[in-house]
């Protein structure tokens, strides 16, 4: 892959101002929504049963999390889903907890049956929980880890797991993995401190929604996790601990311009 497609979508994007439909989690949802707009386009973050199925009519992209689930939310997703299937607007779940929750678990194979999401996003236990095999989530925290041995047996889980759902698997951890089951990206971007503030994750799955409404669905993918990944960089520089952190992630979210994007991707890609 070249940096070309991954700057065509970051224009596309800041023209487009697109709408982008998230029904997320309350403990993510402000930090995921400033996200949305630091990238240039606009968050709607309803999540009523019976209004929710207008609202995704009308975005250029869904994003589903299973964050702190909610009976109200599972219904809302499932509708969302199926109105965004029936219309052709691209889809991202994002499986948090998954790999520690037997209710999101199922839900999770239930909307991805349902509804074919464009995009699956975890984390590495999360995901293979998704494909039942052996995982070691620590609650929503990924405990399973990529390692240079484990790496090739990595790539052809998430590339059999891609195949066999047709969606884009995208795995997020101190190495980033995305996969079409044909070609898997490595991206190497990002900082410890993103794990230590609540909510990053989840900013990808929403980055997901917007780069997808401005693009192919690999790039797209590949394209937010490298966004928040270089973000976190830049707010390191300047940030004194967790809190200002949290700010300057934002900071950093809205002003990333394309040169520095470019000179700080660390994207490899490996042919499957």
């Amino acid at each position: 892959m070249t940096i070309e497609p991954l700057l065509q979508i970051r224009q596309a994007v800041r023209s487009r101002n697109p709408l982008i439909h998230c029904i997320t989690n309350p403990i993510s949802i402000n930090d995921c929504a400033n996200a949305v707009l630091a990238v240039g386009a606009q968050p709607i973050m309803a999540e009523h049963p019976q209004e929710v199925a207008a609202i995704t009519r009308g975005a250029a992209a869904l994003l589903v999390n299973l964050g702190n689930i909610t009976d109200t939310r599972l219904e809302s997703m499932l509708v969302s889903g199926g109105e965004a299937h029936e219309q052709g607007i691209p889809c991202v779940i994002d499986l948090v907890g998954a790999g520690c929750s037997l209710l999101r678990l199922q839900f999770a194979r239930k909307f991805v049956w349902n509804c074919q999401p464009a995009v699956i996003k975890g984390n590495l236990s999360e995901l293979k929980a998704f494909a039942g095999t052996p995982s070691q989530a620590a609650g929503v925290d990924a405990g399973d880890r990529l390692t240079p041995e484990n790496t090739a047996k990595t790539l052809d889980q998430l590339a059999r797991l891609s195949r066999r759902t047709g969606a884009v698997v995208l795995a997020t951890g101190a190495v980033d993995i995305v996969t079409d089951g044909r070609q898997a990206v490595l991206l190497r971007n990002g900082v410890p401190l993103l794990s230590r503030i609540t909510g990053t994750g989840c900013m990808v799955g929403v980055l997901t929604a917007v780069c997808l409404s401005g693009g192919d669905t690999f790039t797209a993918a590949v394209l937010a996790a490298a966004t928040l990944g270089i973000a976190g960089e830049l707010a390191a520089g300047t940030a004194h601990g967790t809190g200002s952190f949290r700010v300057s992630l934002l900071d950093a979210l809205s002003t990333l311009d394309d040169e520095t994007f470019a000179g700080r991707l660390r994207m490899e890609t490996v042919p499957l």
